[in-house]
């Protein structure tokens, strides 16, 4: 495909059409307030466009309308004068392109976030999880909803108003400021420093299980020399952050079992093996009660933190009392260790243990089964394939015989001791050395884009990824999250908080404008 232009928006936005000129740059202080003086006049369209990309279901397993999602997205980024178009690969759902070529421009920047959501249970959403509501406070303090503003008549929006629907936060707010940044520097005559091609994913909340194979095959159009990633939340403090790396992640199931049939607590406990009891010792045995890992050798691959990493670390603002409160929590794991040190360190989380019925359900049984499932976080140089070794190993050391499948007659006899291991798809964790030159001017370019102080974290910690583009693309990647930290990511009553998609048009809108001549200083020579 051939990169557009910086062309001219259509009607609706009535920018002026740019000239061959070089571009024209905003005085760095001045640029946030012209963005947001721009944003004000047109909030109405904005959420309007938000909202009609949250009401199309987007979980990836729904073919037809993962294809209306980038259908839709694919006139989204024709509006804005790019010619966009599908990239496929078998058996994946279309990933959505384009190309926008910024004249004079030295630099390509790559723009990604994942239009695909995680799946819902409706049950625990307030209102249906694809019909976009708008509330004037945040659930469960007894949100109202309220009407969308509608254009005409300077209707504004109070930035605490938050949007509900799948993929408010995570991860459709991201194309949404994107799109409106190009918008809003094509208004103000500002024309990109960078190139710009733009990558939006339909299968990242899926597991991403076809990317390689989707970048491999586009690897030349996909060249460039960044990849922003805008997924993930800002900081605690609502205050911007960069991010530059990301956990590894690995998923895994245990099943262990006992008698072939329920059982009379009565009759048959304490002769009897209890799975539940089983369980609980060997979940027991693989970490304590501060979150440090029990596993032999589970830390002898952990890359130690650079002076770089201590440095970020060292300049974080403490968000631990604040989250000790809102989430009413008499204690935090690893004290007096602050939550981004725990986050760059391999952690062991009990995601779902099932075992018999509680409540008004319970009843006196021991019962046949007992099942967990273990979400595990990786940091740089752990291996999946290494950590499943060093896994399956202590399970064996603990007394299991491990099956994949599901025991007969003649196992359940044989062992004393039977668990099932099933293994989900993993990947590693990924990182972006701090002191490169481009991870510098990022952080110059955010810094001058909303005139303050920006936050840089070494990694979040949440997964994504992140190495395959690495590995096939050999491209730098950085963070740019927008989303609020109370966003309800991955659950029911997901949302986004206005101010925060209007904050995230400006970051994006400076860091177009900007990061090309910040990119060249960061790249002289130290005097």
């Amino acid at each position: 495909m051939v990169g557009a232009h910086f062309l001219l928006l259509p009607a609706l936005l009535a920018a002026p059409q740019l000239s061959s000129r070089p571009a024209v740059q905003a005085p760095d202080s001045t640029l946030r307030t012209r963005v947001a003086a721009w944003r004000a006049g047109r909030e109405a369209a904005i959420v309007r466009e938000f909202a009609d990309l949250l009401g199309i279901p987007n979980v990836a397993a729904d073919s037809v309308n993962i294809r209306r999602n980038a259908d839709a997205i694919v006139r989204m980024l024709e509006r804005r004068g790019v010619q966009g178009r599908l990239l496929e690969a078998p058996g994946s759902p279309p990933a959505v392109y384009g190309e926008l070529v910024s004249p004079g421009a030295t630099r390509t920047v790559i723009l990604y976030a994942h239009y695909d959501g995680q799946p819902v249970d409706t049950a625990r959403w307030a209102t249906p999880p694809w019909r976009p509501v708008l509330r004037d406070k945040s659930l469960p303090e007894g949100g109202r909803e309220i009407p969308f503003p509608t254009e005409g008549g300077g209707a504004r929006s109070d930035p605490e108003w938050r949007i509900y629907a799948r993929s408010a936060g995570d991860d459709k707010a991201s194309i949404i400021a994107i799109l409106a940044a190009l918008d809003a520097l094509r208004a103000l005559g500002v024309r990109p420093s960078v190139n710009l091609k733009f990558f939006f994913e339909g299968e990242e909340e899926a597991g991403s299980e076809h990317l390689r194979d989707m970048l491999t095959r586009h690897t030349a159009l996909l060249a460039a020399d960044l990849f922003l990633v805008g997924d993930g939340p800002v900081h605690q403090t609502r205050r911007p952050q960069i991010t530059f790396g990301v956990r590894g992640v690995m998923g895994l199931q245990l099943t262990v079992y006992g008698a072939i049939r329920p059982l009379h607590s009565g009759h048959y406990g304490n002769w009897a093996p209890n799975p539940n009891v089983m369980l609980v010792r060997l979940l027991g045995s693989m970490r304590d009660d501060e979150g440090k890992i029990l596993i032999d050798h589970f830390y002898d691959d952990v890359r130690p933190l650079t002076a770089a990493d201590r440095a970020a670390l060292a300049t974080l603002p403490p968000v631990e009392d604040q989250l000790l409160g809102e989430l009413r929590l008499g204690r935090s794991e690893g004290a007096p260790a602050l939550l981004a040190e725990q986050l760059l360190k391999p952690a062991v989380n009990f995601s779902g243990i099932s075992g018999g019925r509680t409540g008004s359900a319970a009843s006196n049984v021991i019962v046949p089964e007992a099942t967990a499932y273990l979400d595990l976080r990786l940091v740089l140089d752990q291996r999946p394939e290494r950590v499943r070794e060093l896994i399956e190993n202590h399970i064996r050391r603990q007394g299991f015989f491990i099956v994949r499948a599901d025991p007969d007659s003649t196992t359940r006899r044989s062992h004393p001791r039977i668990l099932k291991l099933l293994w989900g798809e993993g990947y590693p964790a990924s990182r972006t050395p701090l002191d490169l030159p481009v991870s510098r001017a990022m952080v110059a370019a955010a810094r001058a884009a909303l005139d303050q102080p920006i936050i840089t974290v070494p990694a979040i910690g949440g997964s994504f990824g992140q190495y395959v583009f690495q590995e096939v693309l050999h491209v730098p990647i950085v963070g740019t999250p927008i989303a609020n930290h109370d966003d309800n990511q991955h659950a029911e009553n997901e949302n986004l908080r206005i101010r925060n998609l209007w904050d995230g048009i400006e970051l994006y809108a400076g860091l177009l404008a900007l990061l090309g001549p910040e990119w060249r200083a960061a790249e002289k020579p130290t005097p």
